[in-house]
């Protein structure tokens, strides 16, 4: 499999792809796997994407990243998750996003979370903005915070309601607001407070 050129490997068939191996698919060179087709990526096994490098999860095309199934995205390690690029990780099915584990979620670097459209952003489980990091929460964009709904702002820590920059929090609807708990309103900077 490592023999193959990039544009024989751009002709594998979805059910050759499939037969791979996952010791196969592991040493197909990050330029070959970036030539196989859409339909192709689709039918890679969960078994399949996990056994792809980083530097091979890195080399997929945003086309290949929207093609992943919410099977396999929740099939990649925390490592894989932070060796996607940001325009792949822009392109991934917001219902993927959405099933990413707790810890995949925290694996995602501040240039992800930044470029995660307000649909994912919006559709993120209350489990899933606990486990975002400080400097996640930072790396939110204006857009995004406005799309926090009050289950998701409830569901922020002291630390991460603190993390929040005060032009992000301004722009938190007055459901977000109201359903701050008193612990959390008390966590709020003065800064932040004049915000609202």
């Amino acid at each position: 499999v490592a023999a193959l050129n990039t544009a024989q490997a751009a002709t594998l068939s979805s059910a050759q792809v499939v037969a791979l191996s996952t010791t196969q698919v592991a040493a197909l060179e990050t330029a070959d796997l970036a030539a196989i087709g859409t339909a192709a990526i689709a039918a890679l096994s969960t078994s399949q994407v996990a056994a792809l490098s980083t530097a091979q999860v890195a080399g997929l095309t945003s086309t290949q990243a929207a093609a992943l199934s919410t099977a396999q995205t929740a099939a990649l390690s925390t490592t894989q998750v932070a060796a996607l690029e940001t325009a792949d990780l822009a392109a991934i099915r917001t219902a993927s996003i959405a099933g990413l584990s707790t810890s995949q979620v925290a694996a995602l670097t501040t240039a992800q979370v930044g470029v995660l459209s307000t649909a994912q952003v919006g559709a993120l489980s209350t489990t899933q903005v606990a486990a975002l990091t400080t400097a996640q929460v930072v790396a939110l964009t204006t857009g995004q915070a406005a799309v926090l709904t009050s289950t998701q702002a409830a569901a922020l820590s002291t630390a991460q309601i603190a993390a929040l920059e005060t032009r992000d929090l301004a722009l938190l609807s007055t459901t977000a607001v109201a359903a701050l708990s008193t612990t959390q309103a008390a966590a709020l900077t003065t800064g932040q407070v004049a915000a609202l």
